[in-house]
């Protein structure tokens, strides 16, 4: 699995600790004497597919250098209900302060994994699955790492990345032919992706150079028809609203992957908790 990368986890933990801390935790400052020590236990209350515990641990250590960390399990790896994800020691105000900030990341990014995985075994290896921009703003580097530890494949990063020729572009641009042409002379090596709605526009982006036709996952009877006529030339990506219940038959189609905007901007927090002890 693609790790996260260092410098963007830690800008993002310092913009959601400036967001959490105003002026200062009068809480913690007013309760707790500063010379407290104390340890923290991660603790998963469900079955969880762990992703996050980067993001977590480095809120704890924005607000206490000196803290110290141990991973119990790692991101990917599936917990059941009481297991212990990870411990944290150091100074009881800086984790009290940064308890919050921490659970939010753990509980959101093993909630997009959890689900993602969720879809990954309904589709038994026969269908990739894949998220989509349907993201958090500001947050779409963890919520994508966060697919990638549940087995899924990231789709567009961002929009610099590929060519994604969807139903509004083709409408303004006058259709798939000329939308197709018109890119192919602008960017020759950049892989080009169309959303078409019959296969006459199939037709029409393969002879166009597309790398990847896109289907509605309303249409099956489409989606056959586009791996059929693309057999060879091109991957067959299945989009739209999908549930665990469809991905059986959407892999029985042939087509190559799904993409599931639901596995970042739908998933359900993770139930986990963190439980702090003076020592």
């Amino acid at each position: 699995m693609e790790s996260l990368e260092p410098g963007l986890c830690r800008d993002i933990v310092r913009r959601a600790l400036a967001e959490d801390l105003g002026w200062g935790d009068v809480t913690t400052q007013a309760a707790i004497p500063p010379e407290t020590r104390a340890t923290g236990v991660f603790v998963a209350r469900s079955s969880v597919v762990v992703a996050g515990l980067d993001a977590a641990f480095e809120a704890f250590r924005q607000l206490d250098p000196t803290v110290t960390m141990t991973a119990d399990r790692h991101d990917g790896d599936i917990c059941g209900p009481d297991d212990r994800l990870a411990t944290v020691s150091g100074l009881a105000a800086p984790l009290l302060t940064a308890e919050r900030t921490a659970l939010n990341f753990l509980r959101h990014l093993s909630g997009v994994a959890t689900l993602t995985r969720q879809f990954v075994d309904a589709s038994a290896g026969r269908i990739q699955i894949a998220d989509t921009r349907k993201t958090l703003p500001l947050l779409r580097a963890l919520q994508k790492y966060a697919v990638r530890a549940g087995g899924g494949v990231n789709g567009r990063l961002t929009l610099d990345e590929r060519v994604i020729l969807k139903a509004n572009h083709l409408r303004v641009a006058g259709g798939v032919r000329t939308a197709v042409e018109r890119v192919r002379a602008a960017h020759t090596d950049v892989p080009v992706q169309v959303e078409i709605t019959s296969a006459v526009e199939a037709i029409e982006a393969l002879d166009g150079g597309a790398a990847v036709i896109i289907c509605r996952a309303s249409r099956l009877d489409l989606v056959r028809e586009a791996v059929r006529l693309c057999a060879g030339r091109a991957r067959v990506e299945v989009s739209g609203t999908v549930s665990l219940d469809q991905i059986a038959e959407l892999a029985a189609t042939g087509a190559d992957f799904v993409s599931i905007g639901l596995l970042t901007e739908s998933a359900a927090a993770a139930d986990i908790t963190f439980d702090l002890r003076p020592v």
